[in-house]
C-alpha cells in the first residue's frame, strides 16, 4: 500500500473520528483542515443552492443541496483513493501530494455553481462563464486559497488546473478521469443521491461498492478501468444514468420549467450584473430575476415557476429519433438564439391561424443543447487472460445505451405553449407541419 493511505482524511474512513452524517446513512470523515474549508462563506453558499433546481417542481422532495452533494463526492474520492492505493501502478503514478490535490478538487468541484446553473449554461449566452472557470474567483484568492496553502501545502492554481484545464502528465490524466469520466466520483454520488431525494429507484439500482472494489488502471496506465468483477455493476450504472435522464432530468414537465427559465433569462440577461447575480443564493437570485423582469414578459414566465401558483407550460409537440425524426434532426443542438427566434416566428404563424395575438413568450422551444453528455467508454480487465476489452464490446446493454449517441435517446425536442393556448391548437400532426414550415423559412 502506498503513502496515500496515510493521508489523514483517507485514514479517517476507518478511524471513526469526527464525522458528519448525510443521506442515506453515510458517514463522512472530517479533519480540522477539511472543516476549515467547508465552514468558509464560499463553501457554505452551496447549502443555499439546490442540487436539482427546477426538478422539485415535479418531484417535491428533490430539495437537496450542492453542499450535501459535495460532501458525497468528497466521500467517494476517499473511497476511490483507498481502493486504488493498493494498485501498484496507481501508487507509482499518483503521489501523496497529487492525491491531496485530488481530494480538495473533489470537495470544491461545485464551488463555481450558481443557482439553476446548468439550464443557464446550456443556452451559451455572451458573458455567461462556465461554472468551472467561475470557481476560480473563489479558489485563487480569499479564505479557501489561504487554507490550501497553510493546511495542505497546496497552491490554489494546482486545484484550478485539475478542475478546469486540460490534464497534463500521467497523474493528471488519471485524476481527471476520476473527477470527470465514465465512472467518476461525481456520477457515483449524484445518480444515487438525486434518485433518493426524487423518490424514484432508478439511480440507486447499481452496486457502487462492487464497482469501487473493481477499480484499476487501464492498459496504458493513464486512466481508470475496472476488473471483470465490476462488469455487471458498470452495466447497471449505465442503465441507471439512462433512466435518470429519461425519467427525472429530462422529464417533460421538468423541461417545461427549464424552457420557461431559459427564455426568461434570455430576455433579461443583457440587463443583469451576472457576476453579482451568480454569487447569490437561490432565493436571492430568484428575487433578483423577478425585480429585473418588472412587468414584462419574463415576469409571466418566472411567476409560473416561483409565484404563489405553479403554472408550467404544456407540451404541444414532441420530436425524437422515433417521432417526427426529420424535424428532430433540424432542431436538436441548434444555438439558443436561433431557437428563440424560431419560436417567435411560430407564435406569429399561430396568431394568424387563431385570428388573435399569441405573445412571443407564449411559445417555447426546448431542444438538446449543443454540448453532449460524456459517453460511457471504459475498459474491463480480465486477470485470467491478462487482457483488456472495452465494455461496449462485451456488453449488449452498454453497446445499446452508451456507444450510440446517448443524447439522441433521452433528450427530446419539445414545443411548449402557455396552458391557455393548448386547447386552441389543431393537434400535434398539424402543428408539426407548421413548425417544419417555420424552420424552413428560418433556414
Amino acid at each position: 500500500m502506498s503513502s496515500i493511505g496515510e493521508i489523514p482524511e483517507v485514514a479517517g474512513l476507518d478511524a471513526r473520528g469526527q464525522l458528519v452524517r448525510i443521506p442515506p446513512e453515510l458517514d463522512v470523515p472530517l479533519t480540522p483542515r477539511v472543516k476549515r474549508i467547508i465552514d468558509t462563506a464560499e463553501f457554505r453558499r452551496l447549502a443555499r443552492i439546490s442540487q436539482l433546481g427546477l426538478v422539485s417542481l415535479v418531484y417535491p422532495a428533490a430539495h437537496h443541496s450542492r453542499f450535501e452533494h459535495s460532501l458525497g463526492v468528497y466521500r467517494m474520492a476517499l473511497l476511490y483513493l483507498k481502493r486504488l492505493s493498493y494498485d501498484e501502478r496507481f501508487a507509482e503514478a499518483v503521489s501523496q501530494h497529487d492525491a491531496e490535490v485530488f481530494l480538495v478538487a473533489a470537495l470544491v468541484h461545485d464551488l463555481g455553481h450558481w443557482p439553476f446553473c446548468h439550464p443557464i449554461e446550456d443556452i451559451r449566452l455572451p458573458g455567461v462563464p462556465e461554472h468551472e472557470l467561475f470557481a476560480n474567483s473563489f479558489l485563487l484568492e480569499g479564505e479557501i486559497a489561504d487554507n490550501l496553502r497553510e493546511d495542505w501545502n497546496i497552491q490554489p492554481r494546482e486545484v484550478v488546473a485539475l478542475l478546469s484545464e486540460e490534464p497534463r502528465g500521467r497523474a493528471g490524466h488519471i485524476m481527471d478521469g476520476m473527477l470527470s469520466g465514465p465512472i467518476d466520483i461525481d456520477k457515483m454520488d449524484y445518480l444515487a443521491r438525486d434518485s433518493l431525494h426524487a423518490g424514484v429507484p432508478y439511480g440507486q439500482n447499481f452496486d457502487r461498492q462492487r464497482l469501487i472494489g473493481s477499480l484499476c488502471l487501464n492498459e496504458a496506465g493513464d486512466g481508470l478501468a475496472i476488473t471483470n468483477k465490476g462488469k455487471t455493476a458498470a452495466e447497471m450504472m449505465v442503465f441507471a444514468r439512462y433512466v435518470m435522464f429519461s425519467e427525472v432530468y429530462w422529464h417533460h414537465a421538468v423541461r417545461a420549467a427549464t424552457a420557461q427559465l431559459q427564455r426568461a433569462f434570455y430576455l433579461l440577461h443583457g440587463e443583469l450584473d451576472l457576476d453579482t447575480l451568480f454569487r447569490l443564493s437561490e432565493y436571492e437570485m430568484i428575487d433578483g430575476l423577478l425585480e429585473a423582469a418588472g412587468n414584462g414578459p419574463a415576469r409571466c414566465l418566472l411567476n409560473g415557476l416561483f409565484g404563489p401558483s405553479r403554472q408550467l407550460y404544456k407540451r404541444a409537440l414532441e420530436c425524437s429519433m422515433f417521432q417526427h425524426r426529420e424535424l428532430y434532426a433540424r432542431l436538436a443542438r441548434r444555438p439558443y438564439p436561433w431557437l428563440a427566434a424560431c419560436s417567435e416566428h411560430l407564435a406569429e404563424r399561430i396568431s394568424h391561424r387563431l385570428s388573435r395575438r399569441v405573445a412571443p413568450h407564449e411559445v417555447l422551444f426546448d431542444a438538446p443543447p449543443v454540448k453532449l453528455e460524456v459517453e460511457f467508454n471504459v475498459d474491463v480487465f480480465f486477470p485470467s487472460e491478462d487482457c483488456y476489452r472495452p465494455l461496449g464490446e462485451i456488453s449488449p446493454v452498454v453497446r445499446t445505451l452508451a456507444r450510440q449517441q446517448f443524447d439522441d435517446y433521452v433528450k427530446r425536442v419539445r414545443i411548449y405553449v402557455h396552458p391557455q393556448l393548448l386547447d386552441e391548437l389543431t393537434g400535434p400532426a398539424k402543428l408539426a407541419d407548421i413548425v417544419a414550415e417555420t424552420v424552413e423559412r428560418m433556414d
